[in-house]
């Protein structure tokens, strides 16, 4: 995390330890300076320390911050089949990927680049290494998945209440103990509960089940690796240009 600092009179700058950089440097304690802003996003904090600086009336600097911090250290990502590994834990990722921004890997779903949209993805959906707890990963397929579903032009399909129901089956283990084998047969409980509605005409079981089965189906895409609302996108994209007709109370695709 990046801090756009002010010491009043003096100057305004930008840090990533204000208790270094402002307090044992320069000598300023808690209450003689202020924070103005903060950001993972190094090129965001840079401009705005130069907007700050001339809004203000202090000298401005020549060199915005981030043409300041070297990269000679650049993020190496290790790539395999499956995953992309990142060499962070998750709770300094972030701001690592935005001091990253524009590095690009090859994987093979193709080749992939860190954008301002990408990371936000990437940290949303990263895990922990099981080898390494000061590295984290992705699946390569779920974020090819996500940026199809970008290229594509779709919108995500109620997005908030899909993140509770990550949220709530975060909370309860669900991830941490389950797996996509036991969240497979829970679907098919579900499906037989709806089954059981339908045949009885039980309007009220027949929209529990099916909501029942549109969590379980979040939680075992998420196990996976993937988000639901990118599994829909890719789907619809496969069917938006099927053609074909109802046969039997059933929609049937024509062959070609």
């Amino acid at each position: 995390m990046y801090y756009l600092y002010h010491i009043p009179g003096k100057k305004i700058g930008v840090t990533s330890n204000l208790n270094t950089r402002v307090t044992l440097i320069q000598g300023y304690k808690e209450g003689e300076y202020e924070v103005l802003d903060s950001s993972a996003d190094i090129d965001y904090i840079s401009d705005k320390e130069i907007e700050l600086q001339k809004s203000y009336g202090y000298r401005v600097d020549i060199k915005k911050y981030n043409q300041l911090i070297k990269k000679s250290n650049q993020m190496k990502i290790n790539a395999t089949e499956q995953t992309s590994t990142f060499p962070y834990p998750l709770n300094k990722l972030q701001e690592n990927l935005f001091d990253n921004k524009g590095l690009k890997w090859d994987t093979e779903h193709g080749e992939f680049e860190l954008t301002h949209e990408n990371i936000k993805w990437i940290v949303d959906n990263a895990k922990v290494s099981m080898f390494n707890d000061k590295r984290s990963y992705i699946y390569n397929k779920a974020l090819s998945t996500y940026l199809f579903s970008l290229t594509a032009g779709y919108k995500e399909i109620t997005p908030t209440k899909f993140d509770e129901i990550r949220q709530w089956a975060e909370k309860r283990g669900i991830y941490a103990k389950g797996d996509d084998k036991t969240q497979y047969v829970k679907l098919q409980e579900e499906c037989g509960e709806l089954a059981k509605a339908l045949l009885s005409d039980d309007e009220p079981e027949i929209i529990d089940a099916i909501g029942d089965i549109a969590v379980v189906l979040t939680n075992l895409a998420h196990i996976r690796g993937y988000k639901i609302e990118d599994c829909i996108a890719s789907a619809y994209n496969v069917i938006s240009e099927r053609t074909g007709k109802m046969i039997n109370g059933t929609f049937v695709k024509d062959e070609n």
